[in-house]
């Protein structure tokens, strides 16, 4: 018999109509997906990453065991290697995914005694870690660095040099699509002698020269204690990695249990994220992303749609539209007229700030832009 305080749990959730289910893959326009630069389907990748495991001689299908034990294949210390010299980093460790890596860095690095000030609309991942971690954590406003610049002269008051502080936040927020002001982060930072820690999955493969990220983009990684970068998004595989100086990366090979207890990846998630970062040389495609990141901002303001629109540069455009029940209301419309948009709920965001989350991508056409704003301007109405 099923525990009924869990059941109790699931009708809440039915109530108000933000129970979630599992969809399957559909033939729509896509809006919705965090391939931006249609990596994920990319042929010439495809065959690309079977034929680098060919030339190594790798034949295999798993990793055999933890990298620990006897999953280290000879291509992580390859693919380790170049990725420092993509992202100018002393040191780079692959984790299996991007919430194991947010798992295993905040859950062992800051220690009893030390402070975590995390903005209040950091990842889920990441405030698993930080829940996992002995020390104290206190949440910032978002973006809001004056309120954080207080928070930690707060904390140095009422605390000795000896405890550290972490500032935790993201470079593209994955429900707003919005960045904080990185520069002046990095300087509160260095006035409070805290480690700034920046997750820029959805900001790789989106800013810099090659994708590189807003922390290179800003010439600010020498600044920045570690960087969480996943290849979900943009790069369209799978996995992740931490970048740092060496002795982060010795210290996660010690302590992160994420990374000691699981079996590593297989040589052919390697091989594509070796063949992604080879893809990424190529900013024609990065560029057309832009270009219809501005088309898409031109086209809200054609449509006078500003008002609803979370103000974004990246690829990620958020639409506000208050309730469970209406936001899905019209998320299911733009579906039936072919286009895959979809509604984020509370909890998952907070209540009253439900949204639809446009996420654009290189090979979304004009056409297709103009015409989903269009039918939302007819949607928001009902």
């Amino acid at each position: 018999m099923f525990p009924k305080k869990l059941q109790e749990k699931l009708e809440d959730r039915k109530a108000t109509n933000s129970l979630r289910k599992l969809g399957i893959s559909n033939n729509l326009i896509d809006f919705s997906s965090n391939d931006y630069l249609g990596f994920s389907k990319n042929k010439t990748v495809f065959h690309n990453a079977h034929k680098f495991l060919i030339e190594h001689n790798i034949i295999q299908n798993g990793a055999t065991g933890s990298r620990l034990l006897s999953g280290n294949n000879e291509l992580y210390n390859l693919i380790e290697k170049d990725i420092c010299s993509f992202h100018n980093s002393e040191s780079a460790l692959v984790f299996n995914s991007g919430y194991d890596a947010n798992i295993g860095l905040f859950s062992s690095v800051p220690q009893r005694g030390d402070i975590i000030l995390y903005d209040e609309y950091i990842h889920a991942s990441i405030r698993d870690g930080i829940t996992m971690s002995h020390a104290k954590a206190y949440k910032f406003k978002h973006n809001d660095l004056a309120n954080l610049d207080l928070k930690c002269q707060t904390e140095r008051n009422r605390n000795t040099l000896d405890a550290d502080i972490y500032i935790v936040t993201e470079s593209v927020f994955s429900m707003d699509g919005d960045s904080p002001d990185l520069i002046k982060l990095s300087e509160i930072s260095k006035k409070h002698n805290a480690h700034l820690i920046i997750d820029e999955a959805h900001a790789v493969g989106v800013f810099g020269k090659n994708g590189v990220g807003l922390v290179q983009h800003l010439h600010l990684e020498k600044d920045i204690f570690a960087r969480i970068i996943t290849f979900g998004k943009a790069m369209g595989c799978h996995g992740s990695v931490i970048l740092g100086n060496t002795n982060l990366k010795a210290y996660l090979v010690n302590f992160s249990r994420s990374f000691i207890y699981t079996t590593a990846l297989p040589p052919h998630s390697l091989a594509t994220v070796h063949t992604m970062y080879q893809e990424l040389i190529d900013t024609e495609t990065i560029n057309k992303l832009h270009q219809n990141i501005t088309y898409f901002k031109t086209e809200i303001t054609k449509n006078k749609l500003d008002y609803l629109f979370i103000t974004s540069h990246s690829a990620i455009h958020c639409c506000i539209i208050s309730g469970n029940d209406k936001v899905k209301h019209i998320a299911t419309h733009l579906q039936k007229q072919g286009f895959d948009v979809k509604p984020i709920l509370s909890p998952t965001v907070p209540k009253n700030q439900e949204r639809l989350r446009f996420c654009l991508h290189s090979y979304n056409s004009k056409k297709e832009i103009s015409k989903v704003l269009k039918l939302l301007t007819t949607f928001v109405n009902i």
